[in-house]
């Protein structure tokens, strides 16, 4: 993905700081792959990590500071086992080049991303190769790993879930290949027991960086067991997967990434309503999801007001694009910085300030696709002459591309809101509870405020709970959890209050 842009600008965008490094000699890591780990060769992006603190995990963490762990990267077409891959760690480097550290001890280690899924996980995955940890003395001008571990992910256990593996036709004539949309399936636990009833359901699906594999280590704890100690209401759970090679595709029909969206409810959810005791009725078909996931239930939501009977998103990705993290995408020029010159804040997090610039920088090292400004290219983008998504922004120089960012606006859900109300209105009215943090890490209670102006200019219902002091990662605290299940209880069973009527 974003090959030769990447390589265009990619290394303009760091030409400054390598210039400015000149003082010292480059450092240079030479990185031998071990017979044992890939007898057959491998190929994959070379990520080497460096750390002076001895307790700071060796990958990346935006919520450290920067110069925590320090990041050199470089695409690997090839290499054989026994071969070694040289990887100039000024090149291609976050937050500076490695010669410009200060000396000291230093722990190094280099992860092979095989899959390409680092910029998107941030974290070892399956089949990936990596080194052992290893102490060196900088400056320096060599140093020497070698891959001698290939990861192997065991199996995670989905007690009380079943899996979905479904072959959408949809998604598979758009790519010319098989494509499956997977999740999990959390049955009532007296759903067996009582074989008449049918039940509503709750369609959610995870924010950026989430997989399958993360819905059953984080999340499915949440369904099951609270059904069964009667804390929250016995409804059939899906759990949807929404990651994909470009990130995460937030069920939307795109240029890039397929008719996701209708996959979802033509195809998926017919088959669902098949196999399941299902309510299948809008009030009986209910959307929730969290940060990117949040913007995907919205999205659905607006999308298919027909089919959905209500939508709780939680501190959703920007549903206006007056305020997209946090640049005004129907004026702005530049997304580092304003026409003033200050420098765009993309996010807060222990009290420091984390600039586009920056958060940019950072992704491009890590990988050309994957990551969360190419997800979104991916997702609201048209593709590009060259069969990629196009860029949105010059990646050097932040230069916004306007005709890019005329073509997002069919994914403005404010502006489709405004010119589709006549239409749309009657359709999602008291439909819409979104909930998020006053002091969300992104600011994205500014664009739910702006969202939350355009229904009442419209004259429309909906509901917006803004939580005092509430961060992106704490929203579900205090009973805003229990509020959202009330409230789904409500609208699939109205006259039936309470959530514990299952028992």
């Amino acid at each position: 993905m974003f090959m030769k842009r990447y390589l265009r600008y990619g290394f303009a965008l760091l030409l400054a700081c390598v210039a400015s490094a000149q003082t010292r000699p480059h450092v240079h890591v030479t990185v031998t792959l071990s017979q044992e780990a890939a007898e057959r060769g491998a190929s994959g992006r070379l990520l080497v990590f460096m750390s002076s603190k001895p307790d700071v995990p060796l990958q990346p963490d935006l919520e450290k500071d920067l110069h925590d762990v320090w990041l050199a990267a470089k695409e690997v077409p090839y290499v054989a086992a026994g071969g070694s891959i040289d990887l100039d760690a000024d090149e291609v480097a976050f937050p500076e080049p490695f010669s410009k550290a200060p000396e000291g001890e230093y722990r190094f280690r280099a992860v092979l991303d095989t899959n390409h899924t680092y910029a998107y996980t941030q974290e070892d995955d399956d089949g990936d190769l990596r080194s052992e940890i290893s102490m060196q003395h900088l400056p320096a001008t060599h140093i020497s790993l070698t891959l001698t571990q290939r990861v192997r992910e065991k199996e995670v256990p989905t007690p009380h879930a079943e899996l979905i593996d479904f072959e959408s036709h949809l998604l598979s004539d758009f790519w010319g290949r098989p494509i499956h949309m997977r999740g999990l399936v959390v049955l009532p636990p007296l759903y067996e027991k009582n074989k008449s009833q049918t039940y509503p359901v709750l369609y959610w699906t995870h924010g950026f960086g989430g997989t399958l594999r993360g819905i059953a280590m984080y999340e499915l704890q949440y369904y099951y067991p609270y059904m069964d100690r009667h804390e929250r209401p016995e409804m059939i759970n899906v759990l949807l997967d929404q990651s994909c090679p470009f990130g995460t595709h937030e069920f939307a029909n795109s240029a890039n990434n397929g008719p996701w969206g209708d996959a979802l409810v033509k195809e998926l959810i017919p088959a669902l309503e098949r196999k399941y005791r299902m309510d299948g009725r809008p009030s009986g078909r209910l959307l929730q999801g969290h940060s990117s996931g949040g913007w995907a239930a919205l999205w659905l939501q607006v999308a298919y007001p027909t089919v959905f009977g209500g939508t709780w998103p939680t501190s959703p990705d920007p549903a206006d694009f007056h305020a997209f993290v946090p640049v005004d995408l129907t004026k702005a020029h530049n997304m580092y910085r304003s026409p003033d010159g200050k420098r765009t804040i993309i996010m807060r997090v222990n009290g420091r300030e984390i600039t586009m610039e920056d958060y940019v920088h950072r992704e491009m090292v890590l990988g050309n696709y994957g990551g969360q400004i190419s997800s979104y290219e991916a997702v609201f983008s048209p593709r590009g002459k060259d069969g990629r998504p196009m860029q949105l922004f010059d990646r050097a120089t932040g230069e916004i591309d306007t005709e890019v960012a005329k073509a997002w606006s069919k994914y403005d859900i404010s502006r489709i809101l405004r010119e589709n109300w006549r239409q749309l209105g009657p359709q999602l009215n008291g439909k819409i509870h979104l909930y998020v943090g006053t002091a969300d890490d992104y600011f994205l209670d500014e664009p739910a405020h702006l969202l939350q102006q355009t229904i009442k200019d419209l004259g429309g219902q909906a509901s917006f709970v803004f939580l005092p002091g509430r961060t992106h990662e704490n929203v579900y605290e205090g009973g805003t959890a229990e509020r959202i299940w009330q409230e789904m209880w409500d609208t699939a069973r109205p006259g039936n209050s309470k959530t514990s009527s299952h028992k």
